[in-house]
């Protein structure tokens, strides 16, 4: 996908969660988003079948279902609850035994996958989420809906999201300089 030098693009994946969809299971949604000179300023999903609408605008804050929310204030990995998806790629990379640090320094691990698992971090009842082998379209919307809350929302290296990228660390904001020297090959585990 390229921006092809637009001030503003809109990102729209009409059913992410495609597997889910065809499955008949509620874990798939509507994501809408806009990057404004390289950032996500708004984002949009809207999950039918489970019943919520998550929605942010830059400096106007981050909503489920009308009512406002913020990510959680965990600031040790032995209190945090992680959520991972799409864990292929990481486990044939030179990350996993890093990832298997983490997943066990954790208080719980769980796997909520698609939009349900940044709705529980933008709404402060999770506290990270690890994921590879995503498409921007699966996570632009989400991205500005947890970065509203308080969050922090980057590749899994720490590096900026930009229209190519393909992995999430997501977190409540606290958690992240931890997450990132955790799953960092060169780094002391904390």
């Amino acid at each position: 996908m390229r921006d092809a030098g637009a001030e503003s693009l809109w990102l729209v994946d009409p059913i992410d969660g495609t597997k889910a969809f065809v499955r008949e299971y509620p874990f798939f949604s509507t994501q809408i988003a806009l990057m404004r000179a390289g950032e996500f300023v708004l984002g949009v999903s809207r999950a039918p079948a489970y019943g919520e609408l998550a929605c942010a605008e830059r400096g106007g804050g981050a909503y489920l279902d009308g009512t406002r929310i913020s990510v959680s204030r965990t600031d040790t990995l032995a209190a945090a609850a992680l959520s991972a998806g799409n864990l292929k790629s990481l486990a044939s990379g030179r990350q996993w035994p890093r990832y298997g640090r983490v997943v066990a320094a954790v208080n719980r691990i769980r796997g909520y996958g698609d939009f349900l698992h940044y709705h529980l971090l933008a709404a402060g009842k999770i506290d990270a989420v690890v994921e590879t082998d995503v498409n921007i379209l699966d996570i632009a919307a989400c991205a500005a809906i947890v970065t509203e809350a308080g969050g922090c929302f980057t590749e899994l290296d720490g590096a900026p999201l930009t229209l190519a990228s393909r992995t999430v660390l997501a977190t409540n904001g606290l958690m992240h300089p931890l997450l990132l020297q955790a799953l960092d090959e060169g780094a002391t585990f904390p």
